[in-house]
């Protein structure tokens, strides 16, 4: 796997849970989105304050940060750990270029709050094992994981 030399474009989205699904906030407050999990009675998709054209990293992040906390919440709940209201996680999604070819980079703040900070990289890391998105870009992407706490 190659390392980006150099940065072109980053898409960045703060995720938190919501009665209705999981809402996504671009960085810029450009894109604000409200999604529900496959199966979901109440489906809410919201598109909100969203520019006229959001780029794919922010698209990207936008999707790969839902589908993440959804499997944060499963691997919480197989561990048997009771998840606090006010967890989220920020994905930046960076495409970048080491000489000629293009790649593209991940970073990942889980922000789980009041939690013992071993448990919580546990359930940080078991949802990477569960994430749809996280199977389909392991070792095709760089992927960093920082897991916070406080």
């Amino acid at each position: 796997m190659s390392k980006i030399e150099k940065v072109l474009a980053s898409g960045k989205t703060h995720t938190t849970l919501s009665n209705a699904g999981n809402t996504s906030r671009g960085h810029n407050g450009s894109l604000d989105i409200e999604l529900s999990s496959p199966g979901n009675a109440n489906p809410a998709h919201v598109f909100a304050a969203t520019q006229p054209h959001p780029h794919a990293e922010q698209l990207f992040a936008g999707a790969w940060s839902a589908c993440y906390i959804a499997a944060v919440g499963l691997a919480a709940k197989q561990m048997k750990v009771t998840l606090p209201a006010d967890l989220s996680v920020d994905i930046e999604i960076d495409l970048g270029q080491t000489g000629p070819a293009y790649f593209l980079q991940a970073r990942f703040d889980v922000r789980i709050p009041g939690v013992a900070h071993d448990v919580a990289t546990a359930i940080a890391h078991a949802a990477h094992e569960i994430c749809p998105y996280s199977k389909a870009t392991r070792g095709n992407i760089d992927v960093a994981l920082n897991v916070l706490t406080a």
